[in-house]
């Protein structure tokens, strides 16, 4: 099959979708697929290759560390015309969503939808405080998925989440895999001597960007609370982001600069060093689709403390793999959890590690790829217009326009009629 990809994020960005589309991609091709990416540039990243096409974008919206696409082209549309995809894939449904709809459209293929991301839970990048911004996204994020043929959840959490909220195309739950072997036989001692950590203290780690609708602050909190009460306990955040200054401001104000160590994003061989050098793993955000670094830090062994949320409650069982928190649960009670499992007998953690990595191995790379090979393959076998004429395929792309502004326009109309400030009629 040719499938083309179209998303937002995208190498060398560090996080869960870009790495998503890249280890998806990577392991379609070793499958003997076609996999063309249509991605923005971003700044330190590569060029146009014979698998990328970079659309020119604005850098750092709004000081995130996301690029925004322009979504025109030339080299797109000729790219695209030598190509001829049998699927679309679409990981966004803003900016290079559209354009991924409009190329189903040219080329009559279906188009797949991954469900990535919490996307309300994000309008912090473009206005503080704004519920009818996140309500309109939520409109146009669950509408843009009734434009798509079927659309991937990560978790029953979002899979549910969708149904709520009248999303009637099929919907089938794929969590993204992971790379069991890259997060085995890391070397914490090595990057402890590195950091300064003593060889034998007990270390919570956390790993991902560092931004802020991951909730840090309350995370922060937590790990200096545990830190004070523990004072031979480390801390070791690896990641970067908006919210990285900010942490390390905390941990100085609370005399624990030296116990809490920041040492920016990682990957590779280095992050399996990263995860091998915690004793355990903690994880605060509540935006989640999946929580992907849970399932890495499960294969390397690490039992996770987190709070109940969309994302980690299919994946984190109390007391099994580790501590699964009521949401209520103010950052000292999250510290309490983490001193629990630094105070636990050793056999008791070495228990949890290895419920831990049978947990982890139901997120494979071979079963999330064979799910979605075959979701692809059941859309193919039903062609939409085979045998239209150019009038009906001029028709047909009329009309994918007007849906696309239809489902604006619908949102737009729900988030005034939602409004609590509006007027009352009458």
């Amino acid at each position: 099959m040719k499938i083309a990809m179209f998303t937002n994020t995208f190498t060398p960005h560090i996080g869960g979708v870009a790495q998503s589309v890249s280890g998806l991609s990577t392991r379609l091709r070793d499958a003997g697929h076609e996999v063309l990416i249509v991605a923005p540039e971003f700044e330190g990243g590569e060029e146009h290759d014979a698998f990328t096409v970079r659309m020119s974008a604005f850098q750092n919206f709004a000081g995130s560390d996301f690029s925004v696409p322009v979504p025109i082209g030339l080299e797109l549309s000729e790219r695209l015309e030598t190509f001829r995809p049998d699927i679309v894939h679409s990981h966004h449904p803003f900016l290079l969503g559209d354009t991924a709809l409009r190329v189903a459209t040219r080329y009559d293929c279906p188009v797949v939808f991954t469900y990535h991301t919490r996307y309300e839970l994000y309008s912090h990048y473009v206005a503080q405080n704004a519920p009818s911004l996140r309500r309109l996204v939520v409109s146009l994020a669950t509408g843009y998925c009734n434009l798509c043929d079927a659309v991937i959840a990560p978790s029953e959490s979002i899979a549910s989440f969708l149904a709520e909220h009248e999303v009637t195309v099929p919907v089938k739950v794929i969590p993204t895999g992971i790379d069991a072997a890259q997060y085995r036989g890391g070397r914490g001692d090595t990057l402890r001597a590195r950091l300064g950590i003593p060889q034998d203290c007990f270390v919570a780690g956390h790993v991902g960007r560092l931004a802020e609708e991951k909730n840090l602050v309350y995370l922060a909190e937590a790990l200096i609370s545990f830190l004070i009460a523990h004072p031979a306990a480390h801390a070791l955040i690896v990641g970067d982001g908006d919210m990285r200054e900010d942490m390390q401001r905390r941990f100085e104000a609370a005399g624990l600069s030296a116990r809490a160590h920041l040492p920016g994003a990682m990957k590779g061989r280095a992050l399996a060093d990263a995860y091998a050098a915690m004793d355990v793993f903690a994880f605060s955000s509540v935006s989640e689709t999946q929580g992907l670094v849970l399932a890495e830090a499960m294969t390397a062994g690490l039992p996770v403390v987190a709070l109940e949320a969309s994302g980690v409650r299919e994946i984190l069982r109390d007391g099994q793999n580790g501590r699964l928190l009521a949401r209520e649960t103010d950052s000292t009670g999250f510290a309490t959890a983490l001193a629990g499992l630094a105070t636990t007998p050793p056999e008791t953690r070495a228990r949890l590690a290895a419920t831990a990595r049978e947990t982890a191995a139901e997120f494979s790379w071979p079963t999330t790829l064979a799910r979605i090979e075959t979701l692809y393959e059941g859309l193919r076998r039903h062609p939409r217009n085979s045998g239209e004429s150019l009038w009906q395929s001029a028709r047909r792309r009329l009309e994918k326009e007007r849906d696309i502004l239809g489902n604006l326009a619908h949102a737009l109309g729900a988030t005034i009629e939602d409004d609590p400030t509006k007027p009352a009629e009458g």
